[in-house]
């Protein structure tokens, strides 16, 4: 591994690609320690209650830093959400469809739709995270109060220059697609994760007796270490696995005649990731669950008596995510958004007509509607074996924070969208390295 890491850092183009990307991704976290200019120079404080939970667990996968008021706050999320609802509107609205098989046209016309959209979403989400966590707080420098509370001139430029760090984000991210190495929104993301870790093994670190002190106890001892890193490559490992995994289906090619020499009739295969969906259901079962919480608690504090009770009491109960109900809840969702988005990305009866089209078919099913079901019903029972798995990474990290009492900011490590996208965008990388190192007949990172 070493003398490949030689010959990678020997090859200028390659090297260039890495250190610009390294700048750019360096770029992104100095941004992230700016505070917006409104904000107490002094000021150290986070969000705390429920708020504080939800940031905490959006900026895991977001790419985000809601905790503190900085001029990156936002992240990359809100160009992943308008990407999001632009590739769903591409299944059921023609237009779209229609603009999305234009080929480099059409893509083009729909980034930029997508970058408008980007800009919507930040400042919808600028304003209400100003107008919750902000406005008329402790945080601001009273040199901007009026009132007490920050004047409408100052409310403006924060939701400005918090829209404004995620356009350049945006931005960096294309970037580092066009001159760096690697899919420049997804590094952002990982980036965004990776950071976190140093600051989980100060915490844990901080916190831990370095004698045996029994599981269970509250305390983190030299037992619940060792626990802790079989788990994490055991978690990884099985990240990897399936990650990779594929259904193979054989495919053969029909024959044909030019001249005196035959072609065709090769057999192949037609491989259909067990994983499907990717990280898309626990992104969006997560958020399904954490918002009704987030915002009962904050619709509680507004009523009196009994409707505060109970609004207060659901509050708890969908924030509680070590209780039965959340987490039988919770993978009752992965399971419904892996089946859903499966079957918005998965199109058999397009894939059929490919196959017929280059004169291709599955032995044993006639080409067409045959092949069309055929290939629906594998990818249903692949589909549940992902949506399984989904399930049991998405709930390890609650199962390592309620069983060994660590930090959550710990155990999210263990599990759930910041592993998955970590160990996604890790392959992606490689095999982008790779193609450059096979092109100049060197082995692959990943060959042995």
């Amino acid at each position: 591994m070493i003398e490949k890491l030689r010959i990678m850092w020997s090859i200028p183009e390659l090297r260039r690609k890495i250190l610009l990307t390294l700048g750019l991704l360096a770029i992104y976290r100095i941004g992230f320690h700016i505070p917006l200019p409104m904000i107490a120079a002094s000021d150290g404080a986070e969000p705390s209650g429920g708020a504080a939970d939800f940031f905490e667990k959006v900026s895991i996968f977001a790419a985000s830093d809601l905790r503190n008021a900085t001029i990156f706050g936002l992240g990359i999320m809100p160009y992943i959400s308008a990407s999001i609802i632009f590739q769903l509107l591409g299944s059921v609205w023609k237009p779209l469809e229609e603009l999305k098989k234009e080929g480099e046209a059409g893509r083009k016309k729909l980034n930029e739709y997508t970058r408008y959209l980007t800009v919507i979403i930040c400042l919808v989400q600028s304003y209400l995270y100003l107008s919750l966590m902000l406005v008329g707080g402790d945080r601001i420098d009273p040199d901007f109060l009026v009132n007490g509370s920050l004047g409408i001139g100052w409310q403006v430029v924060a939701v400005l220059v918090m829209t404004c760090g995620t356009v350049f984000l945006m931005w960096l991210g294309e970037q580092i697609d066009e001159y760096g190495i690697g899919n420049g929104i997804s590094l952002l993301i990982m980036a965004g994760i990776l950071a976190q870790m140093p600051i989980a093994l100060y915490e844990l670190i901080g916190n831990m007796e370095y004698n045996l002190v029994g599981l269970g106890s509250g305390t983190i001892g030299v037992e619940t270490l060792i626990i802790l890193v079989v788990l994490f490559v055991s978690v990884v490992f099985g990240v990897v696995f399936i990650t990779l995994g594929q259904r193979r289906i054989p495919t053969q090619s029909a024959k044909f005649t030019r001249g005196r020499r035959v072609y065709g009739g090769t057999k192949q295969f037609l491989p259909l990731r067990i994983n499907q969906a990717g990280v898309m259901p626990i992104i969006f079962a997560s958020s399904l669950l954490m918002i009704p919480g987030v915002m009962l608690g904050f619709l509680a504090a507004r009523f009196e008596g009994g409707t505060s009770e109970m609004m207060l009491r659901a509050s708890t109960t969908l924030s509680d995510g070590t209780s039965y109900f959340y987490n039988m809840l919770y993978i009752l969702l992965i399971f419904f958004f892996c089946y859903f988005w499966t079957a918005i990305t998965f199109n058999p009866k397009e894939m059929s007509d490919q196959l017929k089209e280059s004169g291709t078919f599955i032995p044993g099913y006639r080409p067409g509607k045959r092949t069309t079901d055929h290939l629906e019903r594998v990818m249903v029972r692949i589909t549940y074996v992902g949506a399984a798995f989904l399930a049991i990474v998405a709930i390890v990290p609650t199962i390592v924070y309620a069983s060994l009492g660590v930090p959550y900011s710990i155990a999210g490590f263990y599990g759930g969208t910041g592993l998955l996208i970590a160990v996604s965008v890790a392959f992606d990388l490689i095999q982008k390295i790779d193609s450059h190192l096979v092109m100049r007949n060197y082995r692959g990172m990943l060959e042995s």
